[in-house]
């Protein structure tokens, strides 16, 4: 089942469950989708694409909850911390720290990195990589913290 198939029957689900958090965030990922879609691209979405959308979805999740905590609204913060959990149930399942540096140290092996100076061709080869599996902001600090 691809993505466009498991929104649709998960929506079909939020519906009857009358889960209308679920309902209103799985129909952000529906549009995302849709939006895709009416591009002009005229193919389907590759699995790449569908991470990378819903990868995008959740970062922005994750700057409103800063910002939210910032200005404290923690009721904000909250909806937004709820919506992020359900869009991590469509992303792969996310490495922890360890498997993180383990990954970063296993690339940088293969390509002889070893200073600061070989940032620029370890960081694309790790962020492709680890891309939906890790944070972004987590892999550029592993890849300063090897290289250092």
């Amino acid at each position: 089942m691809n993505l466009k198939e498991k929104i649709n029957s998960d929506l079909k689900d939020a519906m009857k469950s009358g889960d209308k958090l679920r309902l209103s965030t799985i129909r952000s990922i529906r549009a995302l989708i849709l939006e895709f879609e009416k591009s002009g691209a005229n193919r389907e979405l590759t699995a790449e694409e569908e991470i990378g959308l819903i990868s995008s979805a959740a970062k922005k999740r994750k700057d409103s909850i800063e910002q939210y905590k910032n200005a404290g609204r923690t009721d904000l913060s909250e909806i937004e911390e709820k919506e992020l959990s359900i869009l991590a149930e469509y992303l792969p399942k996310q490495l922890s720290d360890e498997e993180i540096e383990l990954e970063i140290r296993n690339i940088a092996k293969e390509i002889g990195a070893v200073n600061k100076s070989d940032f620029p061709k370890l960081m694309p080869l790790a962020v492709k990589e680890l891309k939906g599996k890790a944070d972004g902001k987590k892999i550029k600090e592993y890849v300063e913290k090897i290289l250092s």
